[in-house]
């Protein structure tokens, strides 16, 4: 039962409205969602969690110490965002998507070069050391990719996402690696209907990290990229919103699956 009670809180916590909005890309936009070989790899979505900070709703430090160092910080930036503002990974419109092919050569243009380590040495000094007995590296490898081939979303593209709670957005965000220029435009805007435990199908791109835990997930098929596998097609059991023409499973927020742990 408390956990019932948690759920209606949540739900009763955000706006009765949720707005539909479309993001124009204005620059290429680049997301390391797969790596095969030299090649990385922008799926044609944007992820909640990268709108999230691109937005403002969540900020980490710009460096991270300590025991933050190496680990990922969405359970500390994102779940104080429950029932107050939540936003759907985005989706394509005409579910249409458009990239181009780009490549990084990021060698020294220095006289003598080497590579190393995953490292370029640019001075014959930075080459390892080999010491009998003792660590055969001088200097700490960085794992950094000095040359390969980008696949990133063109300008012009255009996605659709969903927007929950009563916060004024901007008119432009920047997101993704190259923190690309991204134009925010409101599209229109939906009453919430609470829909009763059914079957539903959702038609919306939904974070597997954000689904309630007591939903019961029938079908769906998997985008697979970090940091959370996005969902498409979902069919379910239990309680729904319905937005306009969206149907989304109900009490959807930012790390949903880790509040009743």
């Amino acid at each position: 039962m408390p956990q019932l009670e948690l759920e209606i809180t949540t739900s009763q916590a955000f706006s009765k409205t949720a707005k539909l909005v479309e993001l124009w890309c204005a620059e290429p936009v680049f997301f390391a969602s797969r790596e095969l070989s030299d090649t990385y790899y922008t799926e044609g979505t944007i992820g909640n969690y990268a709108l999230a900070y691109a937005l403002g709703w969540a900020r980490s430090p710009y460096r991270l110490t300590g025991q933050d160092t190496g680990r990922p910080r969405y359970l500390e930036d994102l779940t104080p965002l429950a029932g107050d503002s939540y936003i759907l990974p985005a989706w394509p419109v005409n579910q249409q998507v458009s990239f181009r092919f780009e490549r990084f050569n990021a060698l020294s243009d220095a006289y003598w070069y080497a590579m190393t380590n995953n490292r370029v040495a640019t001075a014959r000094e930075d080459l390892p050391i080999v010491r009998s007995g003792k660590k055969p590296n001088s200097f700490r490898p960085s794992n950094f990719p000095q040359t390969g081939r980008l696949r990133v979303i063109e300008r012009n593209n255009r996605f659709q996402t969903l927007v929950f709670g009563d916060r004024t957005l901007p008119e432009y965000i920047r997101v993704g690696k190259f923190t690309s220029k991204v134009r925010v435009e409101i599209i229109q805007e939906y009453e919430i209907r609470n829909l009763p435990e059914d079957n539903y199908l959702c038609n919306t791109y939904l974070s597997a990290g954000d689904i309630p835990q007591n939903l019961q997930m029938l079908a769906f098929d998997v985008l697979s990229i970090p940091p959370v596998s996005l969902l498409k097609n979902l069919q379910f059991y239990g309680a729904a919103w319905q937005i306009g023409n969206f149907i989304v499973p109900a009490n959807l927020n930012f790390c949903g699956s880790h509040h009743h742990e």
